[in-house]
């Protein structure tokens, strides 16, 4: 129960830093973003492991925690993208159903979810499904939107063998799985952002920074509360709990940016969070 509490924190701060980082990719490029994103969060897991004084753990554990880094910054790039480019109710539930590769892995690997969770966990993720369902007939641009798509896809891909890596990261210890999977990434996409700012891209002042750092712990918190919840609980549940932020990107979105959420969408959101229900008592 405590692993599923979890992964719904963490998919409640991952919808809101995606929200909040999707609007900064709309005016930033997304290399920029995520580069001061990923460097506050850098710097307070490199101060908090060096306080802390353990040593880093087995090296199967280091390399986990490397490559999720590598997918992680490539599922965020893509996704951070789709959101500036696209709709975000339907990229954000889009990019989510890529859970289905971690509770594959789960189930594969011995999770024994149960007829109640097992139920729970199907109804998650037709609901994520359901909820990326929208007319996109009236978009300004068709390509920019079957681009959108794409781009979701390939970060639903991305996040779920995220999962599947921090999972086995973060058995071995989960701050260090942190610290390494952003000190794989952080120098690949600040080297870009540089480039992306040498060229002219538009470059944040004072309070964007502050912001973009904001976005960048929010983050951490999410990865924080997936990664711990996975040494906990069965990898399938905490993985489609944490799938779960498409609803609050989506909701986001509608409230404060005007996007519609039509029924289907609204249908979806419901189903989801009844799988949840399910999940959670069939712990």
């Amino acid at each position: 129960m405590a692993a599923i509490v979890l992964g719904l924190l963490c998919s409640l701060l991952w919808g809101l830093s995606d929200y909040l980082g999707g609007v900064k990719s709309r005016t930033f490029a997304v290399p920029v973003v995520l580069a001061m994103m990923y460097l506050s969060s850098l710097v307070v897991m490199a101060a908090f492991v060096a306080l802390r004084g353990a040593g880093p753990p087995a090296s199967e554990h280091v390399l986990a925690a490397l490559a999720s880094g590598l997918v992680g910054i490539v599922g965020l790039s893509a996704f951070y993208r789709g959101l500036a480019i696209g709709t975000m109710s339907i990229v954000a539930p889009i990019a989510s159903t890529g859970v289905a590769l971690p509770v594959i892995v789960g189930l594969i690997g011995g999770d024994n979810p149960g007829p109640v969770r097992a139920a729970g966990l199907a109804l998650a993720v037709v609901g994520i499904v359901l909820a990326s369902r929208e007319d996109d007939a009236g978009a300004a641009n068709v390509r920019q939107q079957r681009l959108s798509i794409l781009l979701a896809i390939v970060a639903g891909v991305s996040f779920g063998s995220y999962f599947v890596l921090a999972e086995i990261a973060s058995s071995g210890d989960v701050a260090w799985a942190l610290v390494l999977s952003r000190a794989s990434a952080f120098p690949i996409i600040a080297t870009i952002a540089l480039l992306v700012l040498r060229r002219g891209g538009l470059r944040p002042r004072g309070a964007t920074w502050a912001a973009l750092a904001g976005i960048g712990l929010l983050d951490l918190g999410a990865n924080f509360f997936f990664n711990y919840a996975s040494t906990i609980g069965e990898l399938s549940s905490v993985a489609v709990a944490s799938s779960l932020y498409p609803v609050t990107t989506v909701m986001l979105a509608a409230l404060l940016l005007g996007e519609r959420v039509q029924g289907i969408q609204r249908a979806g959101v419901i189903v989801a969070l009844a799988g949840v229900v399910m999940i959670a008592a069939g712990g």
